[in-house]
């Protein structure tokens, strides 16, 4: 490759990297990279050409496009499911208990990555299965980055429809609100006894690069194996295993 080619690679790189603190026109963009504005253009066009960036319409202003976001939601997902294995390991040896990764898929929460332990009683196993949002750790603990007005839509909407779960869930929406502004508030989301009589599950939330939640992770346990005295010790474990898989992630540990 030719060094005007490398110059090239360089000042697309330079380009991303700047648009990626939001959308800018040409001259701000040549500002912030310093380079003549007519080459940061010709980048800009190309860039655009290809589906890595948009351009506004009305206010001509460059941002992120959709191809961009697609590699980056795939290699994110790949580092995903790389990351987490040791990750879980590591909960699974602290707490003794199965550990979960969860991500939110349509409506329901989806586990995708499991670590079992060798006790011959435990929680029914879910993979691949989905599971309610309201009454499930996990479901809750992947709705802590959204709106409330998203999380409505995520939620049956036919008048007076009660949500699933045992008495000990929020059955209705504002008592889910309700629930995920306290867990919100505290990092971590704790459903005992809520999906079924009997389980008590601890769960908080992955985040990706861009801080958005992306999964959660969750030890479950019967009741009888984590009473309550020993539930501040397990939240203390998902919450640490959950903030080194989202440092993982991000490339920080």
């Amino acid at each position: 490759m030719t060094s005007e080619s490398l110059s090239s690679v360089h000042r697309a790189l330079d380009v991303l990297r700047t648009l990626g603190e939001g959308p800018m026109g040409v001259q701000e963009v040549a500002r912030a990279v310093g380079r003549e504005k007519s080459q940061v253009s010709r980048t800009l066009k190309v860039l655009a050409q290809e589906g890595f960036l948009e351009r506004n319409p009305d206010s001509l202003r460059y941002r992120i496009g959709w191809q961009l976001l697609a590699l980056a939601a795939s290699a994110g997902e790949e580092r995903l499911q790389r990351e987490a294995p040791h990750v879980l390991r590591e909960l699974v040896h602290q707490v003794g208990e199965p550990a979960y990764l969860t991500v939110l898929s349509g409506h329901s929460a989806v586990t995708v990555l499991t670590e079992r332990t060798s006790r011959t009683l435990q929680a029914q196993e879910w993979i691949g299965r989905t599971s309610p949002l309201n009454c499930t750790s996990a479901g809750r603990a992947l709705l802590f980055g959204l709106p409330d007005d998203q999380v409505r839509t995520l939620l049956p909407t036919e008048e007076g429809a009660r949500l699933p779960g045992t008495d000990a869930a929020p059955r209705d929406v504002p008592a889910l609100l309700e629930r995920l502004r306290t867990e919100r508030a505290r990092g971590y989301a704790v459903a005992a006894e809520e999906r079924e009589p009997g389980l008590i599950a601890v769960a908080a939330p992955v985040h990706g690069h861009r801080g958005d939640v992306v999964a959660a992770l969750n030890v479950s346990a019967p009741v009888f194996r984590l009473p309550p005295e020993a539930v501040p010790g397990v939240v203390d474990a998902v919450v640490t295993a959950s903030h080194r898989l989202s440092a993982r992630l991000n490339g920080a540990e």
